[in-house]
């Protein structure tokens, strides 16, 4: 008897995607809404305001930003303005809340987008190296410079490299994007670049650890293969094994780290760049946060957010095209 086997279409695939992706962000909207407004104090109790404003002057406030009304009322019309990417208006500049992350995003883009980029190449590089010498002195002091970088707290190494190499040695700048005379055109982002080193230097070192070392059990588990050993026999090199066997097989576990790597564009680093005073979104989380400025944290949470189940929505679908599952069968 022949039974035919319907696996789900795309369509179905996609359809329970965005059911989920939708569903999620509605449950992280509404719980960090109701966190942020569960806060001890407020914008208009922390000093925000002028303290020689009267209780009448602070009401109409309330009144303007709408924070009179009921917290439901309050969140299903911010839920409303967030469906057309209108994120409100900051309570410390009265700004657009999307203009304000605009103005901050590039520089985060810039950063995070350079370090995710060579942290993959370097850790597929270093962590398969190491596989393929395993026990040997390579690998053993790769595994050190994981472990090291791991444990590397950013604000500590930091404040290392600001000492050594932009006091002590006087090599590179400490602070800020440009210098005073940076000029125009290419010579301003040359001088940018310059600046930049320092802080992608740090972010690149502690992150590159926690990858180094997933690569590398990756490949091991790889290497114990049988085909490996097929290969082996065949008197493949250690270049060929990387390239044909050990890095096709690494895709779909890195592309699903990928995925989850994709907020880490818009997040930014909270700590780095406050310490290396960079005007970019880690920033203006901190300082919204320190301010209590909630129109601009709640628009980075959600931003976040969203990237973390677009970025999981499209590491599924590019697994699922491989997956004979969803291909009919009988």
């Amino acid at each position: 008897m022949e039974v035919v086997v319907l696996a789900p279409t795309l369509m179905n695939f996609l359809f329970r995607k965005f059911t989920y992706l939708f569903l999620m962000l509605f449950l992280i909207s509404a719980i960090s809404f109701g966190a942020i407004h569960a806060a001890p104090n407020s914008f208009f109790a922390a000093g925000g305001l002028n303290p020689n404003m009267g209780s009448d002057a602070v009401e109409h406030l309330k009144e303007v930003y709408g924070l009179d009304r009921p917290l439901v009322e309050q969140y299903l019309s911010w839920m409303f303005h967030l469906s057309t990417l209108d994120f409100g208006v900051s309570f410390v500049n009265g700004q657009e809340v999307s203009r304000v992350i605009f103005e901050h995003i590039g520089i985060t883009l810039v950063m995070n987008s350079i370090v995710l980029v060579l942290v993959f190449i370097l850790s597929l590089y270093l962590g398969i190296r190491a596989s393929l010498l395993q026990g040997s002195i390579y690998d053993k002091a790769i595994i050190q410079l994981s472990l090291f970088s791991f444990s590397m707290p950013s604000f500590y190494l930091s404040l290392i490299v600001i000492v050594f190499f932009g006091v002590y040695l006087d090599w590179f700048p400490v602070s800020g994007l440009h210098s005073n005379d940076a000029g125009d055109g290419i010579s301003y982002y040359l001088d940018m670049a310059y600046h930049l080193i320092l802080p992608i230097g740090v972010m690149l070192f502690i992150s590159i650890g926690s990858m180094i070392m997933y690569v590398r059990s990756l490949s091991i588990d790889i290497l114990k293969s049988d085909y490996i050993f097929f290969a082996l026999a065949r008197g493949l090199s250690q270049e060929q094994l990387m390239r044909k066997y050990i890095l096709p097989n690494l895709i779909s576990p890195l592309i699903t780290l990928l995925g989850l790597s994709l907020p880490g564009l818009i997040g930014g680093s909270v700590i780095l760049e406050s310490i290396f005073s960079i005007d970019g979104m880690g920033q203006l989380f901190y300082q919204s946060a320190l301010s209590r400025d909630y129109p601009v944290i709640m628009g980075i949470l959600m931003i976040t957010a969203f990237l973390t189940l677009v970025g999981n929505t499209l590491s599924d679908m590019y697994l699922m095209r491989k997956n004979p599952f969803f291909a009919r069968s009988k």
